[in-house]
C-alpha cells in the first residue's frame, strides 16, 4: 500500500532541500545559463549535504533511499527555480543501474563518486533514425577477443561535456537466437573515437544537448555492464527512474511558475481589488494546483513501487506519473503567463523561458504519445497499434 502521508523523514528532507534551493533560486540558475556555464556551485553544495546520492547504497557512501527520496530533492530544487537536469541522468538513470547490475569493481569505481558529485555519468539511448522505438536502435557491440567495438550514433544526449562516461545503451547478438538484443557500456569520455558535438537548441539551459559517434570504440571487457542475457530488464532499471525524476523535474517547474503567478495575482490591481480576487484568474491557478497535486500523487506511487522491487507495476505507474506531470507542467506554465500578462513575457519575472523549457516534459524521455500507447495496450488491453 502506498503511503500518501509523508514520512518525517521526508518531510524533513523536502524542507532541507527547499531550503538549499531558495539560497540558488531562479536568478542563480539564469546567470549560469547567460555565462555559458554549470551550476557547479549548487551541484557540489547538494552532494556534500548528502542530496545526490540519496538513493544510492549506503555501502558505497550514498544515503540508502530510493526514488522517493531523490524524486523529492529534484522536485524541490525545481519549485525554488534551479533544477538539476543532470541528477536525471547521473545518479537516477546511470546509479540505479550500475547499483542494481554492475560488478563489485563498477561499483566501486562509480557509486562513491556518483554520489558526491566528483564525477558524472551521461546516458545514451537516442538514436537519429530510432526516435522512441529501441527496437531499431543501430548502435551495435561486438567481441573482438577481450574487448568490445561499439559503433554507431546517438543523438539529443544531455552534459556529455560535464560528463565523465557515457552509459551507451546499445545491440548485440544473441549467441543462441542470432537476434540483437539491449546491453549497456561505459564508455569514457575520451574513448577514443567517441565523439560529440553539441547541437544548437532553442531551448536555453545548463545543460548543452549533443549528437554522438561511436566509431569503432574499443572498449574492455569490463566496460559491459550488468548480465548478457539480462539486457531489457537492466535498461528499464534506469528508464522506470528516469520517468519518476522527469516528472519531478516537471512538477517542480508547475510550482514554481505556479507560485509566481500566485504571488503576482495576490498584488497586482487593476480595479479595486488584486486580479487574483477574481474568478477567471483564481480558478485556472487553482486547477493548476490541483492537476500538479494529483501528478505529485502518482509520482509518489511509482516511486513506492520501484523501490518496493516491483519494476512491472512500476513501469505502469512511472509512465503515467511522466504524463500528468508534464501535461500539468505545460498548463501550469502557461496559466502563470497568462496571468502575468505582457510581464509574464520579461526578463524580470523570469517565465517566459519556461514556455519552451515546460514542453521537455511532454516530449522527452518519451512522447505521451507513446505512453497512451503503452497504458492502451499494456493497461487496458487494447490491440497494439504501432
Amino acid at each position: 500500500m502506498t503511503a500518501l502521508i509523508e514520512t518525517d523523514e521526508h518531510k524533513a528532507l523536502r524542507s532541507a532541500v527547499a531550503a538549499l534551493g531558495k539560497r540558488y533560486g531562479r536568478a542563480y540558475l539564469t546567470k549560469v545559463i547567460a555565462d555559458g556555464g554549470h551550476p557547479d556551485e549548487l551541484w557540489s553544495e547538494a552532494a556534500k549535504l548528502g542530496y545526490l546520492g540519496v538513493n544510492l547504497p549506503e555501502a558505497y557512501g550514498g544515503g540508502g533511499g530510493g526514488m522517493a527520496e531523490l524524486s523529492i530533492v529534484l522536485e524541490e530544487l525545481g519549485a525554488a527555480g534551479c533544477p538539476l537536469l543532470m541528477m536525471v541522468v547521473s545518479p537516477a538513470i546511470c546509479g540505479t543501474v550500475i547499483a542494481r547490475f554492475g560488478t563489485d569493481a563498477q561499483k566501486q569505481q562509480w557509486l562513491p563518486a556518483l554520489a558526491d558529485g566528483t564525477r558524472t555519468m551521461a546516458f545514451g539511448i537516442t538514436e537519429p533514425d530510432a526516435g522512441s522505438n529501441s527496437h531499431r536502435i543501430t548502435t551495435t557491440a561486438r567481441r573482438d577477443g577481450d574487448t568490445w567495438v561499439l559503433t554507431g550514433r546517438k543523438v539529443f544526449i544531455s552534459g556529455v561535456d560535464i560528463a565523465d562516461a557515457t552509459l551507451v545503451v546499445g545491440r548485440m547478438e544473441d549467441a543462441r537466437t542470432g537476434r540483437l538484443k539491449p546491453c549497456l557500456f561505459i564508455v569514457p569520455r575520451d574513448a577514443e573515437g567517441f565523439e560529440r558535438r553539441q547541437i544548437d537548441m532553442e531551448l536555453q539551459g545548463a545543460e548543452k544537448q549533443f549528437e554522438l559517434t561511436l566509431d569503432d570504440v574499443r572498449l574492455p571487457a569490463d566496460a559491459l555492464v550488468g548480465d548478457e542475457d539480462a539486457g531489457l530488464l537492466q535498461l528499464f532499471a534506469g528508464l522506470n527512474p528516469e520517468r519518476v525524476m522527469t516528472a519531478a523535474f516537471a512538477i517542480g517547474m508547475g510550482r514554481y511558475a505556479l507560485s509566481k503567478a500566485v504571488e503576482y495575482a495576490r498584488e497586482r490591481t487593476v480595479w479595486k481589488a488584486p486580479i487574483g480576487a477574481h474568478q477567471a484568474i483564481a480558478h485556472p491557478l487553482a486547477q493548476a494546483h490541483i492537476e500538479l497535486e494529483l501528478a505529485r500523487l502518482m509520482m509518489q506511487k511509482a516511486a513506492f513501487l520501484y523501490d518496493s522491487g516491483d519494476d512491472t507495476a512500476a513501469g505502469e505507474a512511472a509512465n503515467m506519473a511522466k504524463y500528468a506531470a508534464g501535461e500539468a507542467c505545460v498548463k501550469a506554465v502557461d496559466q502563470a503567463v497568462h496571468t502575468l500578462g505582457g510581464n509574464g513575457l520579461t526578463r524580470e519575472f523570469g517565465l517566459a523561458s519556461l514556455i519552451t523549457a515546460s514542453r521537455v516534459s511532454r516530449i522527452a524521455p518519451v512522447s505521451r504519445e507513446m505512453i497512451l500507447n503503452y497504458v492502451s495496450h499494456q493497461t487496458l488491453g487494447l490491440p497494439k497499434s504501432y
